[in-house]
């Protein structure tokens, strides 16, 4: 099969299409055949050696996929080849074949076209399991969402307003603000030219925001517990400001907030099953129902991947980008 290797740690030229052999399904997995796999952060992170794949899973980038179930391993049930899925990876993604564990993987509703399910599974999962499984946000609540024109950033900002909490989205420019209040929040910073801080302590009558999903890292934390309320939860979930973070703990203190540093690709496997599981539960049902929706900015052909990493790499999209495998 063909699949997008990165030939050694560097820029999107890096990427290279490959033949490997295909996958054979392991008992207890299912073996996709590749519709689309979605781009994520951690795929940059990975060509630029950063983050290699766990133990067992492929070399290559690729953390969601979309497709058909064409082969079954022993074990499986409640699933049939030629099922319509989308699958959560620890690594392959970029490939034509991929087997996946059977707990990883979610129906694709009818409502929703094959190839734009690909960029579903990663920011589901990533906005369910640190939002609300561990920072328990809450209807009437206020949420504040860094880079709300992200693929997780646009799907956070739809879960917590389908969820009933406020939201405040920062942004990179006015039509990324503008793109954020389209998909629901009820409030976006330009961080270029505001400080999201004074921002987010106006919106909230100088209360705070209750929980902070961070994709930034760095010298945003500090800023992030100034913005939080009494009781509030800092999610930080990846690092592009390489800085150390320098925190007031007495701050943290007297606030009774909590700071979370997580990641979903190292997780144990029965944890990943949880996770999708209660996705499966508690927010495809939005999906069907068409109150959250997969929010795509484009789509390139597989032996494109480098030109979708240039595209990703320029800040420049709104929502998720996309490898199509014809």
């Amino acid at each position: 099969m063909r699949a997008i290797v990165v030939a050694r740690p560097g820029g999107p030229e890096m990427l290279q299409e490959a033949v490997v052999d295909d996958p054979t399904p392991a008992p207890g997995e299912v073996r996709i055949r590749v519709a689309a796999a979605g781009l994520n952060g951690a795929d940059l992170s990975q060509r630029r050696g950063f983050y290699p794949s766990p133990p067992g899973a492929p070399e290559w980038p690729g953390l969601e996929v979309s497709g058909t179930i064409d082969a079954l391993g022993t074990e499986v049930t409640g699933w049939r080849v030629g099922d319509r899925v989308c699958a959560l990876l620890p690594g392959g993604g970029y490939a034509e074949l991929v087997t996946v564990d059977a707990g990883l993987v979610l129906p694709v509703p009818s409502s929703v076209e094959l190839v734009e399910a690909a960029g579903l599974p990663e920011v589901v999962a990533t906005v369910w399991s640190n939002v609300f499984q561990l920072a328990g946000l809450a209807a009437g609540e206020t949420l504040l969402v860094h880079g709300g024109s992200s693929g997780i950033g646009s799907m956070a900002v739809q879960l917590g307003r389908a969820f009933g909490a406020n939201v405040i989205a920062t942004a990179g420019s006015p039509e990324k603000a503008e793109f954020c209040r389209g998909l629901g929040a009820d409030a976006a910073v330009e961080y270029r030219t505001q400080d999201f801080v004074e921002a987010a302590l106006a919106f909230t009558d100088g209360r705070g925001v209750d929980v902070v999903l961070d994709i930034v890292g760095g010298s945003y934390i500090a800023r992030d517990l100034d913005a939080l309320a009494t009781g509030g939860r800092i999610m930080a979930i990846a690092t592009r400001d390489r800085t150390p973070a320098s925190l007031d703990i007495g701050l943290l203190m007297r606030k009774r907030a909590r700071l979370w540093g997580t990641t979903l690709r190292a997780r144990p496997l029965e944890e990943r099953r949880a996770v999708i599981a209660g996705v499966r539960e508690h927010v495809w049902p939005l999906l069907a129902e068409g109150r959250v929706r997969p929010v795509i900015d484009s789509v390139f052909p597989l032996a494109d991947a480098a030109q979708a990493h240039r595209r990703m790499e320029s800040s420049a999209h709104l929502g998720k980008i996309l490898l199509r495998v014809d």
